[in-house]
């Protein structure tokens, strides 16, 4: 997400600070902007270590740039760095929640003074918080009252997430990835995630021999990987479905969009599980991209990325039956599949892109930077 926005920023008036990656050049080439990388691996940059040199390098970077604004990608670990410079520097920034995180730090808050105190430092010196969806929003209010950061909370703003419609569009040949994956007959449900419990694979699963009652062919694919895959593959067997549902593994970007177009249905029957819940839901709006009719779970952000009617219908996550009666109402009606379908892809080019979300950023940015001596 940030490193859309981060292409879209005029040339030049962008600073990135981040933590290596393998095979990053390429990467950062494509960028109009400097991108300074800290001699440490992303991943480690919430350890103490991370932290320090994170900060170091940050305050340098901020002494030669001399800043207005600065932008953290999630609360932890970017919003330690950016403390400091406020602290030191007077340098506002923004912070941006996507709803797993807080649904974390509320349970911490409540039984660790200590985390209650940190996590109110790092609120302490933000300037605004920026949510992917209204359900995002109302947990980052909750959490942000609770920790005595009233005026923050009354003004979180909600930024949904966007795609790129030049490259998530319908009309690209699927038969390279059918057969590519094996993805003969159908119709075709697809499901485009992390293996996870939240994300209601095992529900879709679970679903899945009511909605081979009404429509024997009907076949389910799941593109990710997980550390549950092991569980969904044996419910799978359990329930019989043999080659009805096909895991497919680590899908690269270049195959996604075509693997789109090679579904009938698209279903991200997300739910609230435990402390993890989907903030918004990329995958969906990249589906609409494609022209795909969405069943989505009607929980945490879904809501804001289906448009309940116009680009697809919501359904009772935790229920089978009710996932099961969405998905068969839909294969059932190929006209309504494409109203919706081309509806969702309506609803991308006008609003669910990067170019919108970044132009939502500029002007936050804008709002919040801190003005240089003499400027009005």
């Amino acid at each position: 997400m940030m490193g859309e926005i981060a292409l879209r920023y005029p040339a030049g008036s962008l600073v990135v600070s981040t933590g290596a990656y393998a095979n990053s050049a390429a990467s950062d080439a494509r960028f109009p902007h400097p991108v300074d990388r800290v001699a440490i691996r992303a991943t480690r940059l919430r350890t103490l270590n991370g932290l320090v040199l994170w900060t170091a390098r940050a305050s340098r970077l901020a002494r030669r740039h001399a800043p207005g604004f600065a932008w953290c990608a999630e609360l932890k670990p970017a919003a330690y760095p950016a403390r400091w410079l406020n602290a030191r520097r007077q340098l506002p920034y923004g912070i941006v929640v996507h709803g797993t995180e807080l649904l974390l730090l509320e349970e911490k808050t409540a039984r660790s003074a200590f985390k209650r105190w940190t996590a109110r430092q790092l609120f302490a010196g933000c300037a605004v918080a920026v949510a992917n969806s209204r359900w995002t929003a109302e947990r980052a209010r909750a959490l942000l009252t609770a920790l005595g950061c009233g005026a923050l909370a009354r003004d979180v703003r909600v930024v949904p997430p966007g795609t790129t419609p030049s490259l998530f569009r319908p009309g690209i040949d699927p038969r390279p990835i059918r057969a590519k994956h094996g993805l003969e007959g159908g119709p075709w449900l697809l499901t485009v995630s992390r293996l996870d419990w939240h994300k209601g694979i095992d529900t879709v699963i679970k679903a899945l021999p009511a909605v081979r009652a009404v429509v024997p062919t009907a076949r389910y694919a799941v593109a990710g990987v997980g550390s549950r895959r092991p569980h969904f593959e044996r419910l799978a067997v359990e329930l019989g479905l043999g080659d009805a549902v096909r895991f497919l593994g680590f899908v690269s970007d270049e195959d996604l969009p075509g693997l789109y177009n090679a579904a009938d249905l698209y279903v991200g029957a997300s739910r609230r599980f435990d402390r993890l819940a989907e903030g918004f839901g990329i995958a969906l709006v990249e589906a609409a991209a494609c022209g795909l009719a969405v069943v989505g779970g009607r929980s945490g952000g879904v809501p804001d990325a289906v448009r309940e009617g116009e680009t697809g219908i919501l359904v009772d996550p935790d229920e089978p039956a009710a996932v099961a009666a969405g998905i068969v109402s839909l294969l059932g009606d190929e006209a309504a599949r494409r109203r919706l379908g081309a509806a969702g892809r309506r609803a991308v080019e006008t609003f669910y892109n990067w170019d919108r979300v970044a132009r939502d950023f500029i002007r936050i940015d804008a709002e919040f930077r801190r003005r240089p001596p003499g400027a009005r």
